[in-house]
Order: C-alpha cells, then structure tokens, then sequence
C-alpha cells in the first residue's frame, strides 16, 4: 500500500511512542469512532463551461471595415458583429452582372434563333448562365457576420481595418448561462466513472452553502498532457430563477462513490501514525480507556481530511484521532470531550 510521505515530516521528531509522561499524570486524548466507509466522498476543483460556443469567420477574404461589438458585449441573435470592406465584392458583383446581362440578351437571341432551327438545342442550353449572378449577389451577404444565437462576445482576435483571411476567427461567442461543469481526474479514479453508485454534487464559490446535483456527461479517454482526464458534468434541476451559472465561474466537484473494500472505514488523517522506521498505525484505545498500537493498511484519501482504513480497524472501535506521536503502548489516556 502506498506510504503517506507527508506524515513522515511529522514524526520527525518523535516515534509513536517514543515520550514519557510525569507520574501520576494522565494523557488526555481525542477519539473518534471508526464507522464504515459506505460512500466515499472525492474534492475536485471545477470550472463552468458553456454550453453553446462557437468562434466565427468571414467566408471571404478582405479588410474589416468594423467591429461594432467589444469584448464582455451580450448581443442578440442576428445582430451585425463584423463587417468586412463591401468594394472588392461590389466590384466584382458588377463585373458579373454586366455579364449576366450580355448572356441573358445571347440566351434570348439563342431561343429565338431555336425557334427557327437556325442553332441547335446545345447551343441554347449553353447560353443559360442566369446563376452566375445570383450566386455573386449572394457574396455580399458573406462580407457581414451576424450572431447565430444570443450570448456574450467572450474574445475579439482581430482589429478594425485589419486584413483577414478566409476562415480566420474573428470573435468568439459564447452562450451566457450554463449548465456544464469540467474537471480533471486522476487515473487512478477514472474506473469509478463506470460504477453506477457514482454520482456527483457541485458547488459554486458564488452560491454558499448551496449544492447542485450533476449527471456525467462525457469523458476523455485519453489524457494528451498527462494531467488526468478531463470530465463534463450536466448540473440537473437548476433553479435559473435564483441561481445564474455563467461560464467560467469556479466550483467544488464531489465524486461520491462506494467503497471497494467491503470492510473498509473512515477516519481522519491525523488519527493515522507513520513513524520514520515505517509503517502505518493508529491507535486503539481498549478497555480501561488503554491504548493500543496496532498496524493498518490503508486505503485512498477522500473529502479534505479523511482516509480510508482497508484493514486494522473494525467499526466501532475507538481510535485516538489527536496526539498519537506522543503516546506509549498500554498507556491510560483521558477522552476529551467535544463539547464546551
């Protein structure tokens, strides 16, 4: 089982059981009793996305005549948000028209000449060059971006009269209310996605005190920088009334799922002693409120400050949770109590 380094830095000084105490004196101690595992509850640090993002682009090429939006800006559906020099296409909407008009009065002399026999159906057909024009009107169009769906200008890449190619991102929008939350988790939890005990609570640093529920959306299955894989969490029964969740707002993820070790319990990190010559122990406080050493294995660390115990321990025994480098074998300790 792996060894919990960060306990060996505190017991530095002293092995478990390694002060005496002045006679007559008894050491007063706080316990907890150990109670089974069942669930094991996970921190992970969150952040919402959006929902609906998209970064959008000129279909043509050409100079940005304007950007009457800014960054932070909330624009509604169809509003212009760039716009590109018109001259370059309006130029060449003339030149094709001037064609169109030069092929529509050739097509009208074909069909008259096809009356008479005097050209062949080919040639009629070949002169039929009407959506030519029609497709280079339709350019002018292209050179305005307009909004898709209402949201919020999360980014501007470019500047006004800058030059921009075809496909080049111009803004960056994005839907302004959410309900996907994202984190990382570590390989060595990714099975427990699997498991339909699995589920998931989230809590924002905006809303206090107040707990959504979350269903798993998808995962990554892959991690390309080897940081863990990346989470999307669906927030269920969000009352948009009172709670407004905006992307980019942090959050606490808490996986909760059940214990592997059927045997398993729960303590609190500093009931666990790892002295410097190895080993993890706890201690047992037993009849005539003496306490014993006893050698344990342990399992994951879960929540902020727990660990579960995978042997060594069975529920309801009463473990010293505070002071367990200061004690001895068979030493009579006093339980504090909690209260006032």
């Amino acid at each position: 089982m792996r060894r919990f380094l960060f306990f060996v830095m505190s017991c530095a000084a002293a092995a478990c059981g390694g002060r005496s105490v002045p006679v007559g004196s008894v050491r007063p101690v706080k316990v907890e009793t150990a109670v089974r595992a069942g669930f094991i509850d996970r921190d992970f640090a969150g952040l919402a996305t959006p929902d609906d993002a998209v970064n959008l682009a000129f279909k043509l090429s050409g100079q940005v005549l304007d950007i009457p939006v800014s960054q932070g800006e909330a624009v509604a559906r169809g509003q212009l948000l760039a716009e590109l020099d018109p001259r370059d296409v309006e130029l060449q909407v003339a030149a094709q028209r001037s064609a169109y008009e030069e092929a529509r009065s050739q097509m009208q002399r074909m069909r008259r000449l096809l009356q008479h026999e005097a050209v062949s159906r080919q040639e009629a057909e070949a002169a039929q060059t009407r959506y030519a024009y029609e497709n280079a009107t339709d350019l002018l169009q292209e050179t305005r971006l307009r909004a898709p769906f209402a949201g919020v200008i999360e980014a501007a890449y470019v500047d006004k009269y800058e030059r921009v190619q075809s496909g080049q991102t111009i803004l960056r929008l994005v839907a302004p209310e959410t309900s996907t939350v994202k984190f990382t988790l570590p390989e060595s939890a990714l099975d427990a996605l699997a498991r339909p005990s699995t589920h998931f609570d989230v809590a924002f640093d905006n809303y206090r005190g107040v707990v959504f529920a979350a269903r798993l959306k998808d995962y990554a299955r892959t991690s390309s920088d080897a940081s863990g894989f990346p989470v999307s969490l669906t927030l269920e029964g969000v009352d948009t009334a009172r709670y407004r969740i905006s992307p980019g707002m942090s959050c606490t993820v808490t996986m909760r799922t059940a214990d592997p070790v059927a045997d398993a319990v729960s303590l609190p990190l500093t009931a666990v002693c790892a002295p410097a010559e190895g080993g993890d122990y706890v201690w047992i406080v037993g009849d005539g409120e003496r306490v014993e050493r006893r050698a344990v294995t342990l399992g994951g660390l879960y929540g902020r400050d727990r660990v579960i115990v995978d042997s060594g321990v069975e529920p309801g025994e009463r473990v010293v949770t505070a002071g367990v480098y200061q004690l001895r074998e068979g030493e009579t300790v006093r339980i504090m109590s909690d209260k006032p």
